[in-house]
């Protein structure tokens, strides 16, 4: 896996304990099984674009805050 996706994948995590949210409530929030959010923190999957911009929603953070 590319450094720069393991990156996204870590700050997707960080950011959601960050803000104290569980994955079942972002991934409530964003429309998406917590499976599938549990797998893309695990780095198992790759999120696309629709569903990177549904969790920065459910979080409450632009999609750019991802990159950082």
């Amino acid at each position: 896996m590319d450094q720069e996706v393991e990156s996204v994948l870590d700050r997707i995590r960080t950011i959601r304990i960050t803000k104290q949210l569980s994955v079942l409530d972002v991934a409530t929030k964003a429309g998406i099984s917590h499976s599938y959010l549990y797998y893309i923190e695990s780095k198992k999957k790759i999120p696309t674009i629709t569903t990177l911009h549904k969790l920065a929603t459910a979080m409450d953070i632009k999609m750019i805050d991802f990159f950082k």
